[in-house]
């Protein structure tokens, strides 16, 4: 990391609205541990612009794209395994990246068979050939 950098972090972290977090926060070993500690520092913090929710979140993911390269895979795994924590402490639904995603096989089955975009199958012998 050159020196720029360094400073560039530095400098977001202690003059931004960027919320206080205690020194160790993210070296705890549960993921559940660092979400309840991310959530009391936001709700505690007057130093965050948005919710408490987002503010943990965007502290969560700006440590984890400050450390970058120097986390371990657990420590990095350890930390996504921290997202859906903290949404669960804040009592918010799961990420959901794809509208059926979250759903059950059999519901997603179902959702293909009906689906108006449907392409509908070519029995073998009218395909072209190859």
């Amino acid at each position: 990391m050159s020196e720029d950098e360094h400073r560039w972090s530095a400098e977001v972290t202690e003059h931004s609205d960027a919320m206080d977090i205690e020194h160790g926060t993210f070296s705890h070993d549960d993921p559940h541990e660092i979400a309840l500690a991310l959530k009391h520092a936001a709700e505690s913090s007057e130093r965050r612009k948005s919710d408490p929710f987002r503010s943990a979140m965007s502290m969560l993911n700006f440590y984890i794209n400050r450390a970058g390269k120097n986390l371990s895979r657990a420590e990095h795994e350890k930390l996504e395994r921290t997202k859906p924590e903290l949404r669960k402490v804040f009592g918010r639904p799961p990420e959901m990246t794809c509208g059926l995603q979250a759903a059950s096989a059999s519901a997603r089955m179902a959702a293909a068979t009906h689906s108006a975009t449907r392409i509908p199958s070519i029995p073998a012998e009218r395909m072209p050939p190859a």
